[in-house]
């Protein structure tokens, strides 16, 4: 759960349109900026996904149904001894000291190194653990449960440091100089953002020129929020390499580069601080004329960005985990509190109003873990395609689970407001709700923003149908563009529309109880199906800039990935009898009443957002929001002590008032 320098910029795989007004500043042009973007997607989809097919109204519950993750108990046993360890040492952790202080003590960082806590997915033969992507997001689910700056820590170096680029695209010499130095403990960190490159990496500044006996590159710039930055010993670096021309016109290129600290011109330039996570490894870092070997490119020139992408749609599968660890302990507060606390005469668990806190956060829980583990196991079992699944994980676990610590806060009243050190002080069990909520609010921001992340999904959502109909209202499409798509259209639509209309007759009936919500998913993604192409036939061209319906559509496709997850997971346990990672099969049973449940509150949560998928306040809101900006209700803001000027940029004030929101690229 890093604060990445990834952390906004997934806006890549949207841009400006060419005809608003020109940026004057330094910043990309909106052309380069599309450019760039679009060079850096995945455009192909040579594997299945169940997401997909989500949002083009077909429910292939054959992706997911049987659950894969059912239980490995040879893996299991593999993991078992790092996790008793580790399990031994969070126990210890003085969690309380590390937020007051803002450090880990060396010696804590030293006994990580000792078990192989930064080596868990690396290869047994270079020194690691060698342990599953399944046994890495359990064991951040337990660190997250007790310290998030240790799980920041460990996270950032091994879901999207070095460890996951080096393993998916290093040579066989790199993976030999690199991966037995962090088996051992050397930590890594991914710099990738700057301050005027976050959403728009076309913005990148970094820069790195071949020498001229073309042995190394040497890189200028400088990254900002680079987790790990202050104490790690190697960076992944994305740095801008010299232009290419392609078809008479240059294009941009960003590589990766792994960089070590000890190389003259790194240095740590500024330590950040933060309203929650008070220990992370966060900072500036400065790059004046390193030398790098070329033989430190990871993949190649040029193929940075989409090495980045790649990258994190395996990185964001431990938030979703970690995201699930903090909704267990949150429940393990409400239960206790719930029935340890009595007003009005009984415990106060029984009042509706607090026993609805608590059934929907054992719900939310146990869909938060199971689209975790699914996400999870997909990517395990390889030849699927996890992006959208990855990004719906991203998203919505941290949204429910900042909803879940919200409501653990409320619950435990003035002593949720109260830090752990206080209640200790009086007397009370030091319970850290405080510091669980300033933790956990940085989830809904790092490794893709909630907002970015509906960009992202809503963009993938409609691929296809970009590319087979959308050059029939591009007006900048030629005549031929325009008749090729025409004929994809007529060879697509009429069947698919139709089917879109005409229901499953299977009924689900090895669902049991939830078979009923298996037949609402089967029925609402055709709806979902039907209904963003009768967006794209109302809106035409102006849907790329409808966010606001685009969002209600990927949040209901987001709601019925859950629904699925949770429905197949609590199947799966009911028949297999193992609730949890040791085998127990305690709650295995009752898995079906919290999908059950679940599915409940989650169907009313999608018929709000087809009532309103449309907005009929959407142009209202929007219209104030520009009038907010251009200052016609200044005069609102009286009354106040003034907050201070903002530091100057890239672009001026004036400049961004003209940029208008993001548009999905066609």
């Amino acid at each position: 759960m890093p604060l990445s320098e990834s952390a906004d910029w997934h806006t890549t795989d949207f841009c400006i349109e060419e005809n608003m007004a020109e940026n004057k500043s330094a910043l990309a042009t909106e052309t380069e900026a599309r450019d760039v973007a679009e060079a850096a997607r995945e455009s192909e989809w040579e594997h299945p996904s169940f997401v997909r097919e989500l949002f083009l109204g077909r429910l292939r519950l054959d992706l997911i149904h049987p659950h894969p993750s059912v239980r490995d108990a040879a893996e299991e046993a593999r993991a078992k001894p790092f996790m008793d360890k580790l399990r031994a040492f969070l126990e210890r952790v003085d969690s309380e000291e590390i937020d007051r202080t803002g450090e880990i003590p060396e010696s804590l960082v030293q006994e990580l190194r000792q078990m192989g806590a930064f080596g868990i997915k690396i290869p047994k033969e270079y020194g690691g653990l060698g342990l599953s992507q399944m046994s890495y997001i359990r064991a951040m689910q337990l660190v997250t449960s007790k310290d998030g700056s240790l799980v920041a820590l460990l996270s950032a170096h091994q879901s999207i440091g070095l460890p996951q680029p080096l393993k998916l695209f290093g040579t066989d010499e790199q993976k030999k100089r690199f991966f037995p130095r962090m088996a051992k403990g050397a930590i890594s960190a991914f710099a990738l953002t700057e301050v005027d490159a976050g959403s728009d990496p076309a913005n990148m500044r970094t820069s790195a020129t071949l020498s001229p006996d073309g042995k190394h590159w040497v890189i200028n710039g400088e990254k900002l929020w680079c987790t790990n930055g202050t104490r790690a010993e190697l960076f992944v670096v994305m740095a801008r390499t010299p232009d290419v021309e392609v078809n008479g016109k240059k294009k941009k290129q960003i590589t990766a580069f792994i960089v070590d600290h000890t190389m003259p011109g790194v240095s740590v330039k500024h330590r950040c601080r933060f309203m929650g996570l008070k220990a992370i490894e966060n900072g500036v870092i400065n790059f004046e004329n390193v030398k790098v070997p070329v033989d430190n490119v990871l993949w190649g020139v040029g193929k940075g960005l989409k090495l980045a992408l790649i990258t994190l749609n395996t990185g964001r599968l431990t938030l979703p985990a970690s995201c699930a660890g903090v909704g267990k302990a949150m429940l393990q507060v409400m239960r206790t509190w719930g029935n340890e606390r009595v007003q009005w005469g009984q415990p106060i668990g029984k009042h509706e109003a607090i026993a609805r806190k608590i059934a929907r956060c054992a719900a939310d829980t146990f869909a938060m873990e199971s689209v975790g583990e699914l996400t999870c196991a997909l990517y395990e079992r390889g030849h699927y395609d996890i992006r959208l699944e990855a990004a719906i994980a991203k998203m919505w676990n941290t949204e429910t689970g900042w909803r879940i610590v919200d409501d653990t806060l409320q619950m435990r009243g003035g002593r949720g407001y109260e830090t752990a050190a206080s209640l200790a002080a009086r007397g009370e069990a030091p319970i850290p709700v405080e510091r669980a909520m300033r933790d956990f609010r940085i989830n809904l921001i790092f490794e893709g923003s909630s907002e970015i992340m509906r960009l992202f999904i809503a963009r993938e959502a409609v691929d296809h149908h970009f590319k087979t109909a959308f050059d029939v209202v591009n007006p900048k499409a030629t005549g031929k563009q325009k008749w090729d798509a025409l004929v994809r259209s007529a060879k697509f639509y009429p069947t698919w529309y139709t089917t879109r209309w005409v229901g499953n007759m299977k009924g689900y009936g090895e669902f049991g109880v939830l078979a009923g919500h298996v037949r609402f998913i089967d029925s609402t993604a055709r709806k979902l199906g039907r209904a963003i192409f009768h967006a794209m036939v109302k809106l035409g061209p102006k849907l790329e800039r409808r966010q606001m319906v685009l969002f209600r559509a990927v949040d209901i496709g987001a709601e019925l990935f859950a629904m699925s997850a949770a429905c197949t997971r609590a199947l799966m346990l009911s028949r297999t009898g193992h609730a949890n990672a040791d085998g127990a099969n305690a709650g295995a049973a009752n898995a079906l009443d919290l999908a059950d449940l679940f599915c409940r509150e989650s169907r009313l949560r999608i018929g709000a957002h087809f009532a309103n998928l449309f907005g009929a306040n959407d142009a209202a809101i929007y219209r104030v929001s520009q009038q907010v900006l251009r200052g016609e209700y200044e005069w609102l803001e009286r009354g106040i002590i003034d907050a201070p000027e903002p530091a100057p940029s890239g672009m001026s004030a004036e400049a961004r008032s003209e940029r208008p929101e993001p548009a999905i690229v066609g």
